[in-house]
């Protein structure tokens, strides 16, 4: 019996230090996500209407004008941009955008033949799309908290040169949204070349980024855009800032997705430490009960046989 109180509070003093460092980082990532969650409110508004503007450029004006607005008919290749994270320790969030990644390749590969490079951006995604024998031509690293659009500005730089050299005929984008602390959803988005409002349709696009309100608006009035000087000066200064502010907004949303989910999944793991702690000092109180009962019934028997 004492060495199974010895053993149990072994346990206890294991999984007390393991409830240390799980609350330790819950503390670390709910601060992050406090300063994640500020950045990317502060501009999806500004992305969502630069977004809604991109699609009505394509709708509106002549792809003559700028090879971005240019839709290729003939598809052999994509290139897809993934977000992950550097690090684990975050629940189920890179296994559900890796997956998604995944099985997006192998469909448009069995449905139409068509080939796909991948740009990572996190060491999770390289080392699982590495295993899974998918080709990685780039790699980008990852900062926890992306802080100036300018940081992503090479990845936006390497996109955007790619499709117009014709190496690419699509360029989309595996991100995760943020929705709120408990909820995270993998979305897909094509980034080139820019859609019209009517073929906003890829895999996990959100009903809620596609604006009832502004394509009614759009169906009632007619217009075209005057470009000053001309429209080739004034969108090849657009388009690709444009595109960056996507890009950027998307790394926004998983930075955000990938500390929340951190923080709820070490605040489980602090819970679920507490839980273990009671049940074990429950059995150790149990024990060590019964060990004195055990002592004080020898205790008895002895003097009970003396006299």
């Amino acid at each position: 019996m004492p060495q199974a109180t010895a053993d149990i509070k072994r346990r206890i003093k294991s999984i007390g230090s393991t409830k240390k460092v799980t609350k330790a980082m819950e503390l670390v990532s709910a601060a992050k996500m406090r300063k994640a969650i500020a950045s990317v409110l502060s501009t999806r508004s500004y992305s969502r209407l630069a977004w809604e503007l991109l699609k009505r450029l394509a709708q509106r004006t002549n792809s003559k004008y700028h090879a971005l607005l240019k839709k290729r008919p003939n598809l052999k290749k994509i290139g897809l941009v993934l977000i992950t994270s550097n690090r684990g320790l975050c629940g189920s969030f890179n296994y559900q955008i890796i997956n998604r990644a995944h099985d997006f390749i192998k469909s448009q590969k069995r449905e139409i033949g068509l080939e796909a490079d991948l740009v990572i951006m996190g060491k999770k995604g390289k080392d699982v799309m590495y295993k899974q024998g998918h080709n990685i031509i780039a790699e980008f690293s990852k900062l926890d908290i992306t802080t100036a659009i300018e940081e992503i500005r090479p990845l936006a730089k390497l996109l955007i040169d790619d499709y117009l050299s014709g190496k690419y005929d699509k360029v989309m984008i595996a991100y995760t949204d943020f929705i709120s602390t408990l909820a995270q959803k993998p979305r897909l988005m094509q980034l080139l070349p820019l859609v019209r409002f009517n073929e906003d349709k890829y895999l996990g696009q959100a009903k809620e980024e596609k604006s009832t309100t502004v394509e009614k608006q759009e169906s009632l009035l007619k217009f075209e855009y005057l470009f000053e000087p001309n429209p080739e000066k004034v969108l090849d200064e657009l388009l690709p800032r444009m595109l960056e502010m996507q890009i950027y907004q998307a790394i926004l949303e998983s930075d955000a997705s990938e500390h929340s989910a951190r923080m709820v999944a070490m605040c489980n793991a602090s819970d679920s430490a507490s839980d273990m702690i009671s049940s074990l000092t429950l059995a150790f109180n149990k024990a060590r009960q019964s060990s004195i009962t055990s002592e004080l019934a020898d205790i008895s028997g002895g003097r009970a046989a003396v006299e």
